[in-house]
């Protein structure tokens, strides 16, 4: 008997997991990335959580002890570079090419396909079809989108479902351990480290090194800068020294160096000194504009969204990865018991992943409500948009999924 095959658009790592899951349920799946060549070398530091590595386990993916740098204890420091506050909160941060390696390694070579641009997307009753750029046709019974936060197929489907802005960027970059002077490397190495000057927030954290290596000395040190961006001054942000504007992000090389300039001068003015040394130390850090989306469908027919194609966080929750694992489990769930009413397993996937979606995007706004809230007025803002208490932050930024209805309104 012919197995059923699902056509997985988008080779990062909802793609990757969406895949390997299907087949594990008997299903052929092939992935389809737009980009030539290798993923690996993208992405920065992440954090993790268990519920990621179990779904990494499943697929018999590597889960041991270099999944990532382990962390027990979350601290601030003032702007003089002293602690202020202090928690006990374990922890693994790892790095993005640490989860990737080993979900592509766990997939057949011939089941992922680079250098595939989607075009467009058509369906019938029985079959749907990917038309990509070269004009190529692939047919299956099932297309998961997980092409990111700009969907080519979420932009077919429902349009009127764009990111949006959250009125701040995050700066980020990473340096090699072996780098970092050593009382520096003393205070902060092993440790989730925050500054909260005014209006912004700073974290910084170790992570696997070159090749993943977790050895003492051969790690990496990352940090993630959020600071208020008003949208008029995106453009900008994003144009480059010959001129050329880039849109709403800009490739990490073509960043105008006074830019950076500028960044590293507001670090020495603003951060604890620990901090600001790291920052001036970055090779080449690069920003991030900060979205969040919320897509009102996740099943179109043969047509379903997972991961960032259907639901961005901002990163506050600290589980961007770890959802897009529990979406493609979810799918891969409903159909396996579902009987082989494909419909009915695509409704189940729907309701689950839609409702989840909404909580972790409404955590997610309340976490950076303060950092959104720079923009308005200080009379405008509420309570909470006026101050961060670091007891409160520190404890709320990456808490467990878990408890994810204690911060929903209305949940």
């Amino acid at each position: 008997m012919t197995r059923p095959r699902a056509l997985v658009i988008g080779g990062s790592l909802g793609g990757l997991f969406a895949a390997s899951l299907m087949r594990a349920i008997g299903w052929d799946a092939v992935v389809f990335e737009r980009v030539e060549g290798d993923l690996g070398s993208r992405g920065a530091g992440i954090g993790t959580r268990e519920e990621l590595f179990a779904v990494m386990r499943r697929i018999g993916a590597r889960v041991d002890d270099t999944i990532g740098v382990e962390v027990t204890q979350r601290i601030c420091l003032d702007r003089a570079g002293a602690i202020v506050h202090e928690v006990t909160v374990p922890q693994f941060m790892s790095a993005w090419a640490r989860i990737y390696r080993p979900l592509k390694a766990a997939l057949p070579s011939d089941c992922y396909r680079s250098g595939m641009p989607l075009a467009s997307v058509e369906q019938d009753v029985g079959t749907v079809t990917a038309v990509f750029a070269d004009g190529s046709r692939e047919r299956g019974d099932l297309l998961i989108g997980t092409d990111g936060i700009h969907s080519t197929v979420r932009q077919q489907l429902i349009p009127e479902a764009q990111p949006l802005y959250a009125g701040y960027v995050a700066w980020r970059g990473v340096i090699e351990e072996r780098r970092i002077a050593p009382a520096t490397h003393a205070l902060l190495f092993e440790k989730y480290t925050f500054c909260l000057p005014e209006g912004e927030m700073m974290l910084s954290y170790p992570v696997p090194g070159r090749d993943n290596d977790v050895r003492a000395g051969h790690r990496d040190y990352n940090f993630v800068w959020y600071r208020p961006v008003a949208r008029e001054r995106l453009p900008d942000l994003c144009t480059d020294a010959v001129g050329r504007q880039h849109g709403v992000s800009i490739p990490p090389p073509l960043i105008r160096r006074e830019m950076i300039e500028a960044m590293r001068a507001d670090a020495r003015a603003l951060l604890a000194p620990q901090i600001a040394e790291i920052v001036g130390q970055v090779t080449e850090p690069f920003f991030q504009p900060i979205f969040d989306l919320e897509s009102p469908r996740l099943v179109f027919g043969r047509v379903v969204l997972l991961g960032d194609a259907a639901f961005v966080a901002r990163p506050h929750v600290g589980a961007g990865v770890t959802k897009a694992a529990l979406d493609a489990q979810s799918l891969a769930q409903a159909i396996a018991e579902a009987a082989g009413d494909l419909p009915s397993a695509l409704a189940r996937y729907d309701r689950e992943r839609r409702h989840f979606g909404a909580q972790l995007v409404a955590r997610a706004r309340r976490l950076g409500a303060y950092l959104e809230a720079q923009s308005k007025p200080p009379e405008q803002r509420t309570e909470s948009e006026r101050t961060q208490r670091p007891e409160v932050v520190m404890r709320e930024i990456g808490a467990a999924l878990f408890r994810i209805e204690d911060f929903t309104p209305g949940v």
